[in-house]
Formats: C-alpha cells, structure tokens, sequence
C-alpha cells in the first residue's frame, strides 16, 4: 500500500489527549514532523514527549489567528483535527456548549487553514453521526440520523470540511470512529472514565460490580453489541488517511473506522475479567435510552481504498488497556471522571 514519500509537518490538534497522542505517535513513526495544538483541558503535555506544543484553545475569541501563526511559523502543510468534547451526556446537558466548542473549533481550524494555504485536513468524526440505525450493521452509505447534540457536531463538521472544499478546495477525509479502547504503550492509557472499557476497569478495581445497562436487547446474548477498534489501529488509519489526501483521484472523503466485527457487552466483561483477573460480573440495570442494539461497521470502504486493515482483536485490546490502566494508578495518576 502507498504511502507516501514524503515529509511534512502535520499540526495535530489535540495531540496530548488519549487518542490524539497514538496519532502523534503513528505520523512521526511515518516520517513526519508534529506539532501539538492542545488546550490541555483533558489531556496531559506529558504526552507530547518531544514534540513541540502550542497550547491554544480552539473554542477562544482568537483562536483562528493563534493557529494561523502557528501553521505560518511552522510551515505546515496538513492539519489532523482531533480536538472536541466528547461526552455524549454531558452534550444532551450543554447543548449549546457542545456546538460553541466542537464546530466553533472546527470554524477556527478551518479559517486558520485557508487563511495560510494549507490544503490537507483529517477531520475526527464519529459512528455518533448514524445515531440508530436500522439493523444495526452501517456504511458510509447508512444515512446520518444523530440522535444527540455530540453527533450531531460531528455531522455538522463534515458538512464543513465539504463545503470548503467546494469553496477554497481543502482536500479533506472524514473518519468517523467507532469504539477506541486499548493502548500502544502503558503510559498513553485511556485517563478518562467515559467509556465501557474504563468505566469497568474503575469499578472493578475499586471491588464494585460492573453496570450493565439491559441484558433484553435482540442480539444473541441479549446485550448491546458494539465495534470496537485498538487506539494503535485507529492511529494508522491517520496516517493513511492523510497520504490519500496527496492522491489525483479521491473518490470518498469518508471512512467508517472499525473492525468489522461485533462484540457484546457481555462478551467484552468476560474478557476484562480474564485479563484482569477480577470478578467482572455485572450488576444489570435498565436499558439506557438511546442505545442501539447493534452497531457495526462494514469497514469494506477502508479495507478496499486504503489498504487498511486491523491488526489487533479483542484480547489484545483488553489486555493493552488493562496494562496501561494499573501502570498510571501505579504512577499516581488518578483517573479522570466525568463531573
């Protein structure tokens, strides 16, 4: 798979997060130079190890000319949009909050660029955008349906990366991710108890039972069935993402980021426990509203037009992610906790 010959510097906004940190990682792994824009409101500026580090929130009344003298001094070329609030409860809470922060920040991002030329963006999307699809199994064909205001950003900022290539020709990809869990080295752990994988592991550790929420849905275990994707997985995805951006012929400018491959909530606490050695038995309560009973990504678009392919499964997912959360309680590092 092609992936480019040559070297740029890539300005990765929210490059100290969770995720953003694998993207710096897997890009400078690639021969790029990087650079780290990042407000630091949820991440850490350990993350960034050698990397040089601005720290400029996208969201401010001068944002759009902080980051234009950043691409400027740096002499950028591309851009990997990362940074966003991503909290789906607290977004339904602080609807107008959400918008201000992730398509603002997108307005920013996007200013900044055409306002120094730079013509290559990756913009982090989200399986959040098809909200609750029928069937449960998606494409990038599936219409876009979300159901909360954190989707809804996220479809929003597609449609905005679309329109400035129609007004100014931005070459731009969407990579609506689906569930990131798992990490590359212990020390770029998931800090924040948001998601499944984290939220299991707090309560495990702290010796409570695991929630789950409905063991009633129509799957074959009766619980939610979801895609989930190693960090270092997605992180590559970036990578080759980018290079097609260099292409003459670029037939998509969105790709579902995920395995292909369903796994149950069920499914996904046995294999905590096994790798934790802790009792994951859950406590089961209600169905939350607005969880689907299955998504899934085809992952065919991504397989066929940028030779992408996962390279980790659950197992290995499960353990990295346990690894990596005993090693930052043991650093002292307290988990993060939604407020």
């Amino acid at each position: 798979m092609w992936l480019g010959s040559w070297t740029v510097t890539i300005i990765v906004t929210g490059g100290a997060g969770y995720i953003g940190a694998h993207v710096v990682d897997a890009l400078s792994a690639a021969g790029h130079s990087v650079v780290v824009v990042d407000d630091l409101s949820t991440s850490n500026a350990s993350r960034v190890g050698g990397h040089t580090l601005h720290r400029i929130d996208l969201a401010g009344p001068s944002a759009a000319a902080e980051l234009a003298t950043v691409l400027g001094d740096h002499g950028a070329t591309g851009i990997v949009h990362l940074a966003a609030k991503k909290q789906v409860g607290e977004s339904v809470a602080k609807p107008e909050w959400y918008f201000r922060q992730n398509v603002g920040g997108l307005g920013a991002v996007l200013e900044a660029a055409r306002a120094t030329g730079v013509e290559r963006l990756v913009f982090s999307s989200s399986a959040a955008v098809y909200g609750e699809p029928e069937g449960g199994i998606v494409s990038e064909e599936t219409p876009l349906a979300p159901i909360n205001p954190y989707g809804q950003t996220k479809a929003v900022g597609e449609w905005m990366v679309r329109a400035s290539t129609r007004a100014w020709g931005l070459r731009q990809v969407s990579l609506r991710y689906f569930n990131v869990a798992g990490a590359g080295r212990p020390e770029l752990g998931d800090p924040a108890v948001l998601n499944l994988m984290t939220l299991v592991l707090d309560r495990i550790e702290s010796g409570e039972a695991p929630l789950l929420f409905g063991d009633d849905y129509p799957t074959p275990d009766g619980t939610c069935v979801r895609d989930y994707i190693h960090v270092t997985d997605l992180a590559d995805a970036h990578v080759r993402a980018f290079a097609y951006l260099d292409r003459d012929e670029r037939p998509f400018d969105t790709f579902d980021v995920g395995t292909g491959q369903g796994v149950s909530v069920a499914q996904m606490l046995r294999a905590i426990g096994t790798a934790s050695g802790r009792d994951s038995t859950p406590a089961i309560l209600p169905r939350r509203p607005g969880d689907p009973a299955t998504l899934v990504a085809t992952a065919e678009r991504i397989r066929s037009s940028l030779g992408w392919a996962p390279r980790f499964g659950l197992d290995e997912i499960v353990a990295s992610a346990w690894e990596a959360w005993r090693a930052q309680r043991e650093a002292g590092i307290a988990p993060i906790r939604a407020a």
